[in-house]
């Protein structure tokens, strides 16, 4: 899931003291049996209004099964969520939540300065086998795990069938057909094609995998994104706006984009199953059946969109780690993955969850599922979200026209080498 881009860069000092200090960390962690678990778990959720009443409501049934743990849901903003938990953590555990609902990328970052809780052999990795691969995937780093999944996601074009329908087209399935089809909305019913936002560089993904690039080869550790196929998707960007298929802005790209197709003010998005039900909670979309979800318009190589999601860390400094572990295995269970799929249409990172009937008969779980299968798979390094933080540098100049695509990637590649260091080229 994406909001937009957080980076706070912390020495690994304040993260080895934070570790030392807190935390009950006894030989007993995780041994004891549930029942006899008790404490408070402060719990710091990430979910975006239209969602944050399911989680809160299921966070606290929690204390239903576990009369003696009390838990203290907190509802973070996704923007500001990394850098508090840093700040907290780095300060010495202060104000750290026990358990927080990470980004998919955050997790190697927190590891690698100490601030979560290795899971394996605790109770939190309940039934490890249960989980897709992928989001299994995106919770190791160096050999351990430090995380459960607890939602996979991937980017859709979400578009207002009734718009679509009225120009006489089809959703579009690469970005000439988009342009055409934009073409045809405006002079047909005055509305834009697209909102592209310009504000998060996570949009700028399936742009470059559009055009059969990617970020980095890891496995060669070589910076790639200021190759071709890098500068060809800052122009494939660039074009959408210029053309005037598209709409985009450079602040505030999630209200506005949101705003723009919630009131029918322009026929397409890209978007992920985060923003179904606050999508379908506009007047355009009254009529939930007006809401058609298609994979993202493919580039000159192909189609490509990234592999996101959330999974569930515990605090290396909880003083309560035994109830962590507890908490984190519940809010990844297969019975609240299946409540949250019925409730938000959230995809589930467990695969017995897509056997259940409600949700394999959700339309929009289904489309994702399929989805997913496809994503491609992001850098699970420690700098994996801070690679996002050069390309919103560049991506609103890009696509309002006042940076070359060629120089943003240029410099996109120069930021990454400096980041990664050592043995990168």
């Amino acid at each position: 899931m994406r909001r937009g881009i957080a980076a706070t860069a912390l020495v690994a000092a304040m993260a080895l003291a934070a570790t030392a200090c807190g935390g009950s960390d006894s030989d007993d962690s995780g041994k004891k049996a549930p029942g006899d678990i008790s404490g408070t778990v402060t719990y710091w959720d990430t979910s975006n209004d239209a969602e944050k009443a399911t989680y809160k409501k299921l966070a606290e049934a929690f204390t239903e099964k576990y009369p003696k743990v009390k838990v203290k849901y907190v509802n973070v903003p996704f923007g500001e969520a990394l850098n508090k938990f840093k700040n907290a953590a780095g300060s010495g555990g202060s104000g750290a939540p026990d358990v927080l609902r990470a980004e998919v990328a955050w997790t190697q970052d927190l590891a690698n300065i100490g601030y979560l809780a290795p899971l394996d052999g605790t109770p939190a990795l309940d039934n490890e086998k249960d989980y897709l691969p992928k989001a299994a995937a995106s919770t190791k780093f160096n050999g351990k795990t430090y995380a459960v999944p607890q939602v996979i996601d991937t980017l859709g074009l979400f578009y207002n069938k009734k718009l679509l329908k009225d120009a006489g087209v089809e959703p579009p399935t690469s970005l000439d057909e988009l342009k055409d089809a934009a073409k045809k909305i405006k002079e047909k019913t005055g509305k834009t094609g697209l909102y592209l936002r310009g504000d998060d560089a996570y949009w700028y993904l399936p742009f470059i995998y559009g055009e059969g690039g990617d970020l980095l080869d890891t496995k060669n550790k070589k910076v790639t994104v200021d190759e071709e196929p890098g500068v060809k998707a800052f122009a494939a960007a660039r074009d959408l706006v210029k053309s005037g298929a598209a709409v985009t802005d450079a602040t505030d790209g999630w209200n506005n984009m949101q705003n723009a197709i919630k009131n029918g003010d322009v026929a397409m998005t890209v978007n992920g199953p985060w923003a179904i039900e606050d999508t379908l909670s506009g007047k355009a979309f009254k009529d939930r059946d007006n809401l058609g979800v298609v994979p993202v318009p493919a580039g000159s190589a192909g189609q490509g969109a990234p592999q996101g999601g959330q999974n569930l860390t515990v605090y290396a400094g909880s003083k309560n780690l035994d109830a962590s572990y507890l908490f984190a295995k519940y809010m990844s269970s297969a019975e609240v993955q299946a409540k949250t799929t019925e409730a938000l249409s959230l995809l589930p990172t467990r695969t017995s969850v897509y056997d259940q009937k409600s949700v394999a008969e959700n339309p929009n779980v289904k489309f994702f599922k399929a989805a997913v299968d496809k994503a491609v798979e992001r850098p699970w390094i420690p700098q994996g979200n801070s690679l996002f933080q050069a390309i919103l540098v560049e991506f609103p100049g890009v696509v309002t026209g006042k940076t070359s695509p060629e120089d943003a990637a240029e410099s996109v590649g120069d930021a990454y080498r400096k980041l990664l260091k050592d043995d990168w080229k």
